[in-house]
């Protein structure tokens, strides 16, 4: 397995070993001994899956009481993927990292707590697998505008598709401290 360290610490690249023959392929998609010998030692409870079109812009979305560290991969189409450092303090806060994440390349991202996390669709639909390290909480759901221009993201995307509630999402400089990311915070 390779691990690529991004520019922001703590987000991964990770690309898993594929075994290929006549017959197609074969992976290891999540083996948490492996995965903690990197440091993504992480217990995930929740699995999820995300069917959206081209164009499509989810995010940028994180909890502050329930935290979630994900495990984010493409099962068919492409995306590019975005992590922001939402922990105050932090030398990279409001800094952004991202990945493209596509069924050819196979890799993976892993987004730890802390991080505000989105992707756009590049392909004509995509299917997206996500693992949480915690449960999702509608009462806990925050999130920052996908076109903060102090986070200045270079969406690969000219026009975007996105739900009314993603479009009305405060810019990061709009978010008081506790309604971002702190080890505090948590219930």
């Amino acid at each position: 397995m390779k691990v690529i360290k991004t520019s922001v610490k703590g987000v991964l690249i990770i690309e898993p070993p594929v075994f290929k023959d006549r017959r197609g392929f074969f992976m290891e998609t999540y083996r948490q001994n492996r995965y903690r010998e990197y440091g993504t030692d992480r217990v995930f409870v929740q699995d999820n899956l995300s069917f959206s079109v081209q164009g499509t812009l989810r995010g940028l979305h994180f909890q502050v009481r329930h935290p979630q560290a994900k495990l984010v991969q493409v099962m068919t189409g492409e995306i590019f993927d975005v992590a922001v450092d939402i922990r105050p303090g932090s030398p990279t806060f409001g800094k952004w990292t991202g990945a493209y994440l596509n069924e050819e390349n196979r890799r993976q991202l892993f987004v730890p707590e802390g991080f505000a996390h989105g992707f756009c669709v590049l392909s004509e639909t995509a299917l997206f697998s996500y693992k949480c390290s915690d449960y999702y909480a509608p009462d806990d759901d925050g999130g920052i505008l996908w076109s903060d221009p102090d986070l200045g993201i270079d969406w690969p995307v000219k026009e975007v598709i996105v739900s009314d509630k993603d479009g009305k999402l405060p810019c990061l400089s709009e978010l008081l401290p506790e309604q971002l990311y702190s080890p505090e915070n948590k219930p």
